[in-house]
């Protein structure tokens, strides 16, 4: 890219200078190749040869119009011609880059009085037209690889004049100037550009419209020692026969060579084999005859280089000295910061409307007439009067805005995050962020955050003049520790119960950590620690809790409601031991024990009832008939003490059949030995309380 910054000032002579413009210079046209020193390039009137004269600046001079002799125009026919566009190519090169181009052209519109009634008119340049009740147009448009720079459009006129096409700079690249006309007849036209530029082309149409017998230099060429041994092709068509013209080069040694002079409607060739002695600079001439039959004669050059194009140049044509362009029309196209609108241009239209030309997707703001007089029609048109005048366009890119933000999602909430980073582009940005953007859809990557799980993201989708919006969702995650120290105890013994919430997420989570404890587990502290949560911040306590049956206990962090438990489990209760004397001597002995069994409730019936399996182990010492033990339920439990079906072992089984009355089992013989009779206990008292001491009788 060029260091020069892009100007879209452009200068365009929208009216006519007087028809007493003195012309003292010669049309030129020099062949290159792509290889050719541009820096080189002549502007001005070419230096020719004197071994080769061409006409003197002051002949064909009358007292009605300015001189006219030896100024060979460039011509646009309208039909039936080889080609239907003239076109020409402009290349600039980055130390050039933004340098003025001073683009011009003289007698740009066909002149109604230069050909009319079978007579050439004052200042006559060789326009024509043959069918004068229908329309005729000239189209001049200038375009790089942003498209349209400039376009002006002409039809009919009655004096010749320079025109300014493009008096400012252009970024590095290369141009094409396209010259097309529509309608029944040929417009005769000269250009130029200021130095160092030149315009090449390789298929052009010139006017020769002189019968002095003048030798008009028609091109240059020069051929570099890279072309030695290839085959150089010059080719003219249309020439009318060699009645009408002669056409000629001269090469480097100064020999001259004539060409075939085509015929009505014909193409003729002429090719070279190139040696050593043809490199350097060739000119290619032609001189109208006087036994010609017509004031005016397009002719189209071709070059070619083994049948490949051979780019030509063309350009000069000076004005006498100090001679300016008049009423010049200046166009700034500017974006809203002030700075030149690359790629961007404009069209003048037959009615002096301007019409800006953006490129694609840019949007006009404002114009406005700095200079001259004007009216503004819209954004993108203004109406110019005749002077010279200096119009402001002002347009903005298509732009609408992105924002992204960031959450997390922690449960039911969702929490604003800040400094997020994520990529779009390749380029790293932080959420939350607001980005002006071109209208398109745009993907985003996500950065990764610890802690955190983040979702797919659909790309943002700008329109121009809105704001889209995209969230950056990261689903947090955490975990929950409980634990119980000791988780062996014995019944109603305290423990102390650790709780803690943690997570590798840096922001912070306001949060929530409850222990629940089940019936039987009591304590006397706070049961809930609230807090933000971080990865640097964890939420715990510590609470001491008595614990009367093995169960247990459960942590949950709201509000996502993650959970851990931890168990204890109680030893069984202290047993009792009873021994009674009977009075045949016989002794008998009871030791009563329990062991907790947990049972879950039903949860609609009050708390759940605990269930505890209780051994009574007899030992008797003799015959004994008819045992009663008393074994009372425990009392003050919230609901009803249900005693199980009894269970009975022992050595002599067999007829012994145990009974219940009230709280009294029966056993109606024991032998010596040891029995064990077991039932189960389901009540909801803690473990210390199920305890009562069994009476023997008989």
């Amino acid at each position: 890219m060029s260091k020069f910054r892009l100007s879209t000032s452009c200068t365009l002579n929208l009216w006519h200078l007087s028809s007493k413009l003195t012309l003292a210079s010669l049309l030129t046209l020099s062949l290159g190749t792509l290889t050719l020193n541009m820096v080189a390039a002549q502007t001005a009137a070419p230096v020719v040869p004197t071994s080769s004269p061409v006409t003197s600046p002051g002949s064909g001079q009358n007292s009605s119009g300015p001189s006219i002799g030896g100024i060979l125009p460039l011509v646009s026919v309208g039909q039936r011609w080889a080609q239907n566009t003239e076109s020409y190519t402009i290349r600039i090169d980055p130390q050039n880059a933004g340098r003025p181009l001073g683009l011009e052209v003289y007698s740009p519109a066909l002149n109604l009085g230069d050909y009319a009634d079978g007579r050439r008119g004052a200042g006559y340049f060789g326009d024509e037209l043959y069918r004068k009740n229908e329309p005729f147009e000239t189209i001049f448009t200038l375009s790089g690889n942003g498209g349209t720079v400039t376009e002006r459009r002409y039809q009919t006129s009655r004096e010749h004049a320079w025109e300014s096409l493009l008096a400012g700079g252009l970024p590095a690249g290369n141009y094409t100037l396209t010259v097309r006309s529509s309608g029944d007849g040929k417009n005769s036209f000269a250009l130029r550009v200021a130095s160092p530029f030149a315009l090449e082309t390789s298929d052009f149409s010139v006017n020769a419209r002189d019968s002095t017998q003048q030798d008009l230099l028609a091109a240059r060429l020069s051929v570099p020692a890279a072309w030695i041994g290839k085959t150089l092709s010059v080719s003219n068509y249309d020439a009318d026969g060699p009645q009408e013209a002669q056409t000629w080069v001269i090469e480097p040694d100064g020999s001259r060579v004539n060409l075939t002079t085509s015929g009505d409607g014909q193409k003729v060739s002429n090719t070279f084999v190139l040696t050593q002695a043809m490199v350097g600079e060739w000119q290619v001439y032609i001189r109208v005859l006087p036994t010609t039959r017509q004031y005016s004669n397009a002719v189209q050059y071709s070059f070619r280089l083994n049948d490949q194009p051979v780019y030509a140049r063309v350009g000069g044509f000076a004005d006498v000295v100090g001679q300016k362009v008049g009423n010049l029309l200046v166009v700034d196209v500017l974006d809203v910061q002030g700075q030149p609108i690359a790629g961007a241009g404009y069209s003048v239209g037959s009615d002096n409307v301007v019409r800006l030309r953006l490129p694609q997707g840019y949007v006009p703001v404002s114009a406005a007439v700095l200079e001259g007089q004007g009216t503004v029609i819209s954004p993108s048109e203004l109406r110019v009067s005749p002077g010279s005048a200096r119009l402001r366009f002002v347009a903005r890119p298509p732009q609408g805005t992105l924002n992204v933000d960031a959450v997390a999602i922690y449960g039911t909430t969702r929490i604003p995050l800040s400094n997020v980073p994520f990529m779009l582009g390749g380029k790293t940005y932080a959420a939350p962020i607001s980005l002006p953007l071109p209208p398109g859809s745009y993907p985003l990557t996500p950065g990764s955050i610890p802690g955190a799980a983040n979702g797919p993201v659909q790309p943002g989708v700008v329109a121009d003049g809105n704001a889209a919006r995209v969230t950056l969702e990261y689903t947090v995650r955490t975990e929950v520790t409980l634990s119980t120290s000791p988780d062996v105890l014995g019944a109603c013994d305290v423990t102390q119960l650790s709780v803690q919430a943690r997570t590798d997420f840096p922001y912070k989570l306001p949060s929530t950590l409850n222990l629940n404890l089940p019936v039987g587990w009591t304590s006397d502290y706070p049961l809930q620690a609230r807090g933000d949560l971080s990865s640097t911040s964890p939420l715990k306590f510590r609470v001491p809790v008595r614990v009367c049956r093995s169960d247990s206990a459960e942590a949950v962090l709201a509000p996502v409601g993650v959970r851990a438990s931890s168990e204890a489990s109680v030893r069984a209760p202290s047993g009792v031991n009873v021994t009674r004397s009977v009075q045949n001597g016989a002794r008998v002995r009871v030791a009563k024990t329990a062991e907790a069994l947990p049972i879950p409730g039903t949860g609609q019936s009050g708390p759940a009832q605990q269930g505890y399996v209780m051994t009574l182990q007899i030992t008797a010492y003799g015959n004994v008939d008819n045992l009663r033990i008393l074994d009372p339920l425990p009392a003050g439990a919230s609901s009803p003490v249900l005693r199980g079906p009894l269970s009975v072992q022992g050595p002599s089984l067999s007829g012994l059949s145990p009974t219940q009355d009230g709280d009294s089992i029966v056993l109606p013989r024991l032998l010596p030995g040891n029995y064990t009779v077991r039932y189960t206990l389901f009540t909801d008292l803690p473990a210390d309380r199920v305890m009562t001491t069994p009476e023997l009788n008989w």
